[in-house]
């Protein structure tokens, strides 16, 4: 019996989803995708250390890279090309308000809220980016990405359905802070013991509260906490216009079209190129209700390639339909 081959028509897709996975940025280390490997994973659940923040709206790459013509002769003519200068950007908006989705599109710090201290009162030293916060607890030994073991006391200073931030006490060091997902860059020594857990990414959701510690409703995007981590309640985000600290990821972008075949963009690293901006989106023709979308503009930065020592700022890679023609 023939196989039934059939000719690959240009995909035909709905929708791109968004994938982030962080730089190691003391190292420079992104994170990189293999087609080979990793092309055929559920969409719903990518490979670890990817993150999965959902669909995105307005996907629009561009590269701004220019290209020169070397001329010579009388009259000049091109005789070969070179590759002047590399450029890429990315824009797109994400329909979801998360942590993550709020640091990617801002181009600067992006912090916690940490719930203040109790009884601190109307003449409390007011923050824009939160007061005096309550005391943080000491993470006890076999806790892991979904649940953290506390002392039996600790446990009960928490409530199911908070968030919480889990990460070391800052001590004065300087350079990037954070672990493993650095939140922050620091020139100078500061003195605020929880600056690490006010700009940590290793927050979750408590889904419970036992004895021995709270249950996470989602695994801590940096992996199980670090001995001498702590951990503090969460009331929200903030963000700020200004600073000089870039977010940096790594960034993957899936279309998968009707017959099966996929496409990826994949940039190994990807820095904000703008401040924060929001966009209004009308749920219906003569609704006055919008939904606000999270504007999301990115410059892609190059990695060499070590198959051939190229500098390269995003691999297209196309997996065809089963039985496609090619």
């Amino acid at each position: 019996m023939a196989a039934n081959w059939f000719s690959n028509a240009a995909p035909v897709s709905r929708r791109v989803r968004a994938y982030f996975a962080p730089v190691n940025r003391a190292a420079q280390t992104p994170v990189l995708f293999d087609p080979s490997e990793q092309g055929g994973f559920s969409l719903s659940a990518p490979p670890a250390p990817w993150i999965d923040l959902g669909w995105i709206q307005g996907f629009a790459r561009k590269s701004a890279s220019k290209i020169a013509a070397v001329a010579t002769g009388i009259p000049a003519a091109p005789l070969e090309q070179v590759r002047e200068s590399l450029s890429a950007q990315v824009s797109f908006e994400f329909l979801s308000w998360t942590k993550l989705t709020m640091a990617l599109a801002t181009g600067s710090q992006h912090m916690n809220v940490l719930a203040a201290a109790t009884g601190a009162g109307p003449d409390a030293t007011l923050a824009a980016v939160g007061a005096q916060a309550a005391t943080a607890v000491t993470v006890q030994s076999g806790s892991t990405a979904t649940a953290i073991a506390l002392a039996a006391t600790d446990a009960t200073k928490f409530l199911p359905g908070q968030i919480v931030a889990v990460d070391a006490d800052y001590t004065g060091q300087t350079g990037f802070v954070g672990a493993p997902i650095s939140g922050a860059y620091l020139r100078q020594a500061l003195s605020d013991v929880d600056y690490i857990r006010r700009v940590t990414f290793n927050v979750a959701l408590v889904s419970a509260i036992t004895t021995s510690g709270l249950t996470l409703a989602e695994p801590l995007p940096g992996g199980a906490p670090a001995a001498g981590a702590k951990v503090q309640a969460v009331t929200g985000f903030v963000d700020r216009e200004g600073g000089s600290f870039f977010q940096e990821w790594s960034a993957l972008f899936a279309m998968e079209g009707s017959q099966g075949e996929r496409i990826f963009f994949h940039y190994p690293r990807l820095q904000p190129m703008a401040g924060a901006e929001e966009t209004t989106l009308p749920l219906a023709s003569k609704s006055k209700l919008e939904r606000v979308a999270l504007d999301a503009k990115f410059t892609a930065l190059p990695v060499t390639d070590p198959l051939d020592g190229e500098r390269v700022l995003c691999y297209r890679s196309f997996l065809p339909a089963p039985n496609a023609l090619v």
